[in-house]
């Protein structure tokens, strides 16, 4: 047994760029009880890359306690990798193909640990494991860290007095895994994918029988997600084959996202160690099986009144209308990173709960944001979809317009309270030219004459997505007074 006393250092990157702060400290000091207390022989230190992907190096116990202070060194070519985990950066070149002298050369860069995520891994025998934020060697933060952006997203927020609430549903698929590819004509790279069976037919949506041909299955994941101390609230069958949904208890701030790629991983782990695949794949290539994605729950806390800011007595806040204000009108852009591949573009179709265009409406599950909460209920709050690949990303690049606000929110608040009044759709916008003496637009019925710049053709709203993706024609889907329509890409809300 090694000993656990802190090896020597030559260097304390942490405290000579001033990176902890004295809560992080304290919470450090905790860390290195932990290991000792736990006879701990392994830590792994980890970090998320652009692409949600748990990177990192693990250490033996008695170095991994003075690396909580100095720092673990990794080469910046992991920064440069695509999906397929190929550099696709000129790494060799001057800035590295970043335009930085910090990316050149394949040089290092830190990852410095946050004391406060650290977890004994219940399925690795005497394995720690703490989530690491990136720095460069000269102390300057990786500007494209998505932990750091989403950070510097929460402080704005809380500079004008609120605090993110988020609440997770994740979908996947869980397979038995039947031949794992592993000949050394199979290692190409990327890998060719191994072949897996169903553990269930599918098509039985939250019947109990389903779930208990899943339970022993899923046994271990929900254990292992649980002595994680991660707050699960609800396991559930889903429509698809081999298909299910884990959530969460909502939780403020960044937790809510160190969930989700601790999550991720863990049932990944899990799920290959007792001889099954887990696959959080949107749109898997297999005959039969439905698309995965997953739900943001998400509302403001007032810092001073310490209540729900979307709530109010006809509805939804001014706050929370200005908010969903945001959400809509920086839709098209956010699907680069709800949505970052193209599987996951292949949900997207008309008159399905994976929608094609930026809609909201009240309790209406085929809208991109859904409204939930009567009149007054502490409990308000908007439940977004996304196309599923794009976990740990989205809601830290979305968050960092959370606290700007729009003028058009305040139209949305007198079409609001038009609905609230009983005067017709609160929400729909016209977004096509009616024709002398034609009716106005009622959900259901096709437009008689279409405009809009590659948004709309042949009087039908065209699926709205980067136009090298292509996209699938379709109707606007029919739903309850409460629905309101902006196309992806239409700039903002009218």
């Amino acid at each position: 047994m090694p000993s656990l006393k802190p090896a020597k250092t030559s260097a304390v990157f942490v405290d000579r760029h001033g990176l902890w702060s004295a809560d992080q400290a304290r919470l450090a000091r905790e860390v290195v009880r932990a290991i000792k207390a736990n006879k701990l022989e392994l830590v792994r230190f980890s970090f998320a890359d652009q692409h949600g992907v748990l990177r990192g190096k693990t250490l033996l116990a008695a170095d991994a306690i003075g690396a909580l202070r100095s720092g673990v060194g990794m080469t910046t070519t992991l920064l440069a990798k695509d999906t397929a985990h190929k550099s696709v950066f000129p790494v060799f070149s001057a800035g590295g193909g970043f335009d930085m002298p910090e990316m050149q050369g394949g040089a290092d860069f830190m990852m410095v640990a946050d004391p406060g995520t650290f977890r004994v891994l219940p399925w690795a025998e005497k394995t720690g494991w703490v989530l690491c934020d990136v720095y460069f060697t000269n102390g300057k933060p990786v500007p494209f860290s998505t932990r750091a952006l989403y950070r510097d997203a929460l402080k704005k927020l809380g500079d004008a007095g609120y605090d993110y609430l988020a609440g997770l549903e994740v979908e996947f698929h869980l397979f038995k895994l039947e031949n794992p590819r592993l000949a050394p004509a199979d290692a190409t790279w990327p890998p060719e994918a191994p072949e897996v069976s169903l553990l269930t037919q599918g098509y039985q949506y939250l019947t109990e029988t389903r779930f208990d041909l899943l339970d022993q299955a899923i046994a271990p994941l929900r254990r292992g997600v649980v002595a994680l101390d991660l707050p699960l609230r609800s396991v559930e069958i889903e429509l698809g084959p081999s298909q299910c949904e884990f959530t969460f208890r909502p939780q403020v701030g960044l937790a809510a996202a160190d969930t989700m790629i601790l999550f991720r991983s863990a049932v990944k782990q899990i799920a290959r160690r007792n001889g099954m695949l887990a696959s959080f794949m949107c749109r898997p290539a297999l005959p039969h099986v439905m698309s995965s994605g997953w739900h943001l729950h998400q509302s403001l806390v007032d810092r001073k009144t310490k209540r729900n800011a979307f709530v109010a007595a006809d509805g939804l806040s001014a706050v929370g209308l200005h908010f969903l204000g945001g959400l809509l009108a920086h839709a098209r852009a956010a699907a680069a990173f709800t949505t970052p591949t193209v599987n996951g573009y292949k949900r997207y179709r008309a008159y399905s709960l994976a929608p094609d265009r930026a809609i909201w409406g009240r309790d209406n599950r085929g809208v991109m944001l859904r409204l939930l909460g009567q009149p007054g209920a502490a409990a308000t709050h908007l439940r977004g979809l996304a196309g599923g690949d794009g976990f740990y990303r989205n809601r830290r690049r979305r968050a960092a317009r959370l606290c700007r606000t729009y003028p058009a929110a305040q139209r949305m608040a007198a079409l609001y309270q038009r609905h609230a009044d009983g005067k017709g759709s609160a929400f729909s916008v016209r977004l096509w030219r009616e024709r002398p003496g034609q009716p106005a637009y009622r959900p259901g019925r096709r437009p008689r004459r279409a405009v809009g710049r590659g948004l709309f053709r042949q009087g039908r709203l065209r699926r709205a997505i980067p136009r090298n993706l292509g996209g699938r024609q379709g109707q606007r889907p029919a739903g309850p007074a409460g629905d309101r329509v902006v196309p992806l890409g239409a700039g903002g809300i009218p």
